[in-house]
């Protein structure tokens, strides 16, 4: 699917079109919010839970410089070689550096959004560096060459007989065979292979802490562990913001994460890392990427507390229904949304408006973003910057032009009624966006004002017994017994 030329609505278009598959992509993320409310409700401390993590990443990012030095130094304190990358092309330009000085030619990757957002894969490719990643979801969607549509669940969006078909093209499973179990046993012979042969590994990071210079890495497959274990050098790649100051408060942290993306008490494996082993190098590159710019606006600076759980994914009406990849960002969703303009605002001024503004994302976001406000806000930054579409400005100031004058309004209120009634294919048609997908409403045969004025005028009327319309009240029993 193309993206670059392309925006959301007409992304999301493409994808409703299979309306089997939409309304099953609907259906598979709002049950994984529903495991997110029953897990969340097995603990009498939840939100207690949630308002920590809210403060703790409120404290970080006010002393984000602090925190990251305390790091760095605890960091090769411990033996790990530290890099800082300012955005995707140093970052990738390192990871390309210290596999060359080894003379490794191939790397087996974790999950990693943050390598995503860098592109590290097509870059080292181009430079002769084989990259598989393991992650299963992951490693589907590399074979299908398309990047992750869900930032937990990167193929959510493929059925059990497209994933087997990729399988019999790429892997050699029979043609046909579409059970997830024997798909999974293929994959997993598959990639034991590389474990086994690959040199240098690469993961994410979920959680860095400050006072001990480890980081965790939180995967349901242990395949994060495979590589690392296996492999002479290990390098994490980690967003600044990843920090957590204690050891004490990841705790908090984990019991947060997996309840929020899957339901899950944990995840599976939440893999500390501290030190190489004996013969290992480990490095840790630091990244911005837009970061530092993002903590400079204070309406959008706590989007940086996420924890990449996916939740808001999970419960949005607008994600479920449109997919991931009609976000043409490598975060999709909701979150996605705010930090995708921070990094080019006229690219993505579009999605902040793929949002209907409910308030579910914040309501369930384990870190307590105000993920919908800053929707709403980065709308009003993009108008007044010049990037939202002309068709929205314009309508927008007609909309604000009719409902500020009384007359306008009532004036367009009786035009649309008598269009609707008489000439409906002057709205009905494929030139009106809000048609596509809907069937416009009956048109009434008054406004409410003039039913309001008509029972007005029959209130003045005075009846006998009184009632919700006259001007007499109506008899009151008396207390004279």
């Amino acid at each position: 699917m193309k993206t670059l030329t392309k925006d959301h609505p007409a992304l999301a278009e493409e994808f409703i079109k299979d309306e089997e598959r939409t309304d099953w992509h609907d259906g598979a993320l709002w049950w994984i919010r529903q495991k997110r409310d029953m897990a969340s409700k097995q603990i009498p401390e939840w939100e207690a839970l949630r308002d920590a993590a809210s403060r703790i990443k409120s404290n970080v990012l006010s002393n984000l410089h602090d925190y990251l030095l305390e790091f760095e130094a605890n960091l090769i304190k411990n033996g790990i070689t530290v890099h800082w990358a300012a955005d995707a092309e140093e970052h990738n330009q390192i990871v390309y550096s210290i596999l060359k000085e080894k003379e490794i030619t191939q790397l087996v990757k974790s999950k990693s959004m943050l390598t995503e957002e860098c592109h590290l894969n097509e870059y080292l490719i181009e430079r002769g560096v084989d990259v598989i990643n393991s992650d299963l979801g992951e490693y589907i969607q590399q074979l299908d060459n398309e990047p992750p549509s869900h930032i937990v669940l990167p193929c959510i969006h493929k059925r059990k007989e497209e994933i087997g078909e990729i399988f019999h093209e790429h892997i050699g499973t029979p043609k046909g065979e579409s059970d997830p179990t024997t798909l999974t046993r293929f994959a997993r012979r598959h990639l034991r292979n590389v474990f086994m042969t690959r040199r240098a590994t690469l993961t994410g990071v979920n959680f860095a802490v400050a006072e001990t210079g480890e980081y965790v890495v939180c995967t349901n497959e242990g395949n994060a562990d495979m590589g690392a274990h296996l492999s002479d050098v290990q390098i994490a790649s980690m967003g600044i913001e990843k920090i957590i100051p204690q050891k004490q408060h990841l705790g908090i942290f984990l019991r947060l994460l997996a309840r929020s993306g899957t339901g899950q008490p944990i995840t599976i494996y939440s893999s500390h890392f501290k030190k190489p082993r004996k013969g290992q190098e480990m490095h840790l590159i630091l990244v911005d990427m837009g970061r530092t710019r993002q903590l400079g606006r204070p309406d959008f600076r706590d989007s940086l507390k996420c924890i990449r759980c996916g939740a808001c994914m999970n419960t949005c009406p607008v994600y479920r229904k449109s997919g991931g990849l009609s976000y043409h960002n490598t975060i999709a969703g909701p979150i996605g949304a705010i930090l995708a303009p921070n990094l080019d605002m006229q690219k993505h001024a579009d999605l902040p408006f793929a949002s209907t503004l409910c308030g579910s994302c914040s309501n369930v976001c384990p870190v307590k973003i105000p993920i919908h406000e800053q929707l709403y806000k980065w709308r009003q930054v993009i108008v007044q910057e010049g990037y939202a579409a002309n068709t929205k400005v314009l309508g927008m100031k007609a909309m604000a032009w009719t409902l500020s004058s009384p007359a306008s309004y009532l004036t367009a209120g009786k035009a649309a009624r008598w269009v609707l009634n008489n000439i409906p294919v002057a709205i009905n048609n494929k030139l009106n966006p809000w048609y596509k997908q809907r069937d416009m409403p009956d048109s009434p045969k008054e406004s409410f004002g003039e039913w309001y004025a008509r029972n007005q005028s029959s209130s003045s009327v005075n009846h006998r017994d009184g009632g919700p319309f006259t001007n007499e009240p109506v008899n009151q029993p008396t207390n004279h017994e």
